[in-house]
């Protein structure tokens, strides 16, 4: 997977517990609160199951995100290259 710069940041913001997401079909990344910058980038990461919403919400509703085993695994792999 082709994981930009920017998607491995979010990756690592999401693994810090410092990320949220909205419960939808399209789910829009927060970090630290703040809407992310790239939701193209955040909408590609979930789409590509590398994150996901933690818990089950109503539509539209922000909820802790977690990474996923690939997600996990990605951030793994992006350490050991850098």
């Amino acid at each position: 997977m082709g994981t930009s710069s920017r998607g491995i940041a979010m990756l690592r913001a999401v693994a810090a517990g410092r990320a949220r997401v909205t419960c939808s079909a399209e789910p829009d990344l927060f970090v630290d609160g703040l809407p992310c910058c790239d939701q193209f980038t955040a909408h590609a990461l979930a789409h590509q199951g590398l994150v996901r919403p933690a818990r089950l919400g109503l539509v539209g509703q922000q909820v802790p995100a977690e990474l996923t085993p690939a997600g996990a695994a990605l951030l793994t792999t992006a350490a050991v290259a850098a």
